[in-house]
């Protein structure tokens, strides 16, 4: 059985819709963010980062969500390809996900929502605005050419950054200007497995 410590957040929405379109046995545990929980035993214990999500398989912990994704994928088969060309663009758009995607708009949710009362902090807003809209850019982009982000078949790049991308009302922006890009979220959110995943990762 497979255990998945997360909380409701693009990050742990990542794994719950992969574990649903994967279909497979797992259970979920709930962290409560703000009562930091995530910095306590047994959490703390088996996440060195002590961040969101964790996956449990046969008693071997596993950190970081593209880590998470690589593992279930290769465990089921499905999802991401097993070698190659066709791996590689995946893992590509997967770690742009984790290393742009993710930090941009996570800072730009923070200055918009979380960093306290007072006055806005423009030139954080204006950063991270910019470069939220640059990298939904290189998106849209790719999606006027190919159905997904690594190409036809849909995989775990598409589920890591789906999540995220969907978050784009509470940043501030518009996909508009995006319409492969809207298409493309439209798409992912209709899959039932996507649904079902969305609300697992719900307390």
């Amino acid at each position: 059985m497979l255990t998945l410590y997360t909380a409701d957040t693009p990050n742990g929405q990542k794994i719950t819709i992969a574990l649903a379109e994967l279909g497979l046995p797992h259970q979920v545990q709930h962290l409560n963010l703000s009562a930091d929980e995530q910095h306590q035993p047994p959490f703390s214990d088996m996440s060195p980062n002590h961040k969101i999500p964790l996956l449990v398989d046969d008693g071997m912990p596993i950190f970081e969500s593209g880590a998470i994704l690589i593992h279930l994928a290769d465990k089921a088969g499905r999802l991401l390809p097993a070698s190659g060309a066709a791996r590689s663009t995946v893992l590509q758009w997967l770690f742009l996900q984790v290393g742009s995607i993710g930090p941009m708009l996570g800072q730009l949710w923070f200055f918009r929502h979380g960093a306290g009362q007072g006055q806005p902090n423009e030139q954080a807003l204006e950063r991270y605005g910019r470069e939220t809209m640059r990298l939904l850019g290189v998106f849209e982009a790719r999606l006027r050419d190919t159905a997904y982000l690594a190409g036809d078949a849909y995989t775990i790049a598409d589920i890591a950054s789906f999540p995220w991308i969907r978050s784009y009302h509470e940043l501030g922006v518009t996909l508009a200007d995006y319409p492969a890009l809207a298409d493309w979220v439209a798409r992912i959110e209709a899959r039932a497995a996507v649904q079902r995943g969305l609300a697992s990762a719900k307390p």
